[in-house]
């Protein structure tokens, strides 16, 4: 039983751990990530777990998952009944491989979370924060090594995944090319949308350490670093995420706007900013105003993807052409092929219908009152003289920052589907099972 409940735990946090690291996979019957493996991995090893405590138990929340899970595969299931070719097939496989695998690490991650202690849980908070970190480490050490005319992925990643990752090139300004950290994402942009979790998840934690403690400093520093990377990525639609969720933490912790907390940090990322476009102004200001622009070609395709969802209504109204087969679509449509839906929104509707599209709404909606349930959680522990509260408020409020961050990111770009996500919303729904036994007792 020990043995098992720790091979349980090392499976769990090192798929929380993996969880943004998009590029470590292996093109094994198709594309197979490190976080699949751990992923499936944990979920033998829970099951396992469980059949051998004979118990049973599911949480309330886990059945709630698992509702939206079954009911999205209805709508799934139909939606096969409108591929009209062999490669839509494919794709369509695939995407419904991987939302099970998702869906059932969110359901057994939460019945998880609820049976363990609220000191697991702030480990497995910790692991989910030092995954994004070491991949934003890797992409500092990816541009370093790329300015010092190296390949870090050619050196370190390629050789144990067997791909071609490289950092990415925007563009050239003169003679010198245009970096984007993409670290272990494959894309600058996916890691500048899930950089917005971290950060936004973090920031009203700091925010309220007492003066003192032994984690202000390194939250501190952390908080910094992740900033710096995050525009390093130079994603418009990492910053909107960030831009959004930032306002929402600001109404909230808005007495702490001057504080010496914020201000110190937020100075040290703005002189060392200034220091450094100080050196090649020319370069920067290139490169700002480039991106700035909102009526290039890369801007105007964002905003044209929409203009598939009134034709889409108009041919699959209900169900869309089947999961994970936008890319299907938009080659008929366009003759490009292998490509996104730049919007998560956009391919929810196409691949899935209007009753796709609104049962995943609802699913969002089941998150922000869970995560409202944890804040009302937090407020009662305070009202009773838990030390605690001073934890879990910040948490909800950061977790429900970090969310309505994704959200507004994913309207230009698609990284919800991606492991982190589930991830996030597995602490946004494990967060008020955990704390909510104080309450009981």
């Amino acid at each position: 039983m020990r043995t098992s409940s720790r091979l349980a735990d090392f499976f769990f946090l090192a798929t929380i751990f993996s969880v943004s690291f998009q590029n470590v996979y292996w093109n094994v019957a198709g594309r197979v990530n490190l976080a699949d493996i751990l992923a499936l991995a944990f979920i033998v090893a829970f099951l396992a777990l469980r059949i051998s405590a004979r118990d049973g138990r599911v949480p309330p929340t886990t059945l709630a998952v698992l509702g939206f899970a079954a009911a999205l595969l209805v709508v799934y299931l139909v939606g096969f009944f409108n591929l009209e070719t062999k490669q839509a097939l494919s794709l369509y496989e695939k995407g419904l491989t991987k939302f099970g695998v998702h869906f059932a690490f969110l359901a057994a991650g939460v019945a998880y979370l609820a049976r363990r202690s609220e000191r697991f849980y702030w480990r497995t908070l910790g692991w989910f924060v030092a995954g994004f970190a070491a991949n934003a480490a890797y992409g500092l050490l990816q541009l370093a090594a790329t300015l010092a005319g190296r390949n870090l992925d050619a050196l370190v990643l390629n050789p144990i995944t067997g791909g071609a990752a490289s950092i990415n090139i925007w563009g050239a300004v003169g003679q010198s090319s245009v970096y984007r950290v993409n670290a272990l994402t494959g894309d600058a942009n996916h890691l500048g949308v899930m950089l917005v979790v971290p950060l936004l998840l973090l920031t009203p934690v700091y925010l309220r350490l007492e003066r003192g403690h032994r984690l202000r400093v390194p939250l501190a520093i952390l908080l910094s670093f992740l900033l710096l990377v995050e525009i390093s990525t130079l994603s418009r639609s990492g910053l909107l995420g960030l831009a959004v969720g930032g306002a929402l933490l600001a109404v909230v912790y808005r007495p702490l706007l001057t504080s010496r907390a914020l201000l110190v940090p937020l100075g040290a990322v703005g002189a060392l900013l200034a220091f450094v476009v100080s050196r090649r102004l020319d370069y920067f200001s290139n490169v700002l105003h480039a991106r700035l622009q909102t009526n290039d070609s890369s801007s105007n395709l964002h905003f044209q993807v929409y203009d598939f969802i009134p034709q889409t209504i108009h041919a699959h109204p209900l169900f869309g052409f089947g999961l994970n087969t936008f890319s299907v679509y938009f080659e008929f449509v366009t003759g490009r092929t292998r490509w996104g839906a730049h919007s998560y929104y956009v391919a929810t509707v196409v691949e899935t219908g209007l009753v796709g599209t609104i049962l995943f709404a609802l699913f969002l909606v089941y998150l922000f009152r869970r995560l409202g349930a944890a804040r009302r959680i937090g407020r009662a522990l305070a009202a009773a003289g838990d030390p605690i509260a001073a934890r879990v408020r910040p948490v909800a409020w950061g977790l429900t920052a970090a969310l309505l961050g994704t959200i507004a990111a994913n309207a230009f770009y698609l990284t919800m589907q991606f492991y982190y996500f589930y991830a996030l919303a597995l602490l946004a729904l494990a967060t008020p099972v955990v704390f909510g036994r104080r309450l009981d007792r």
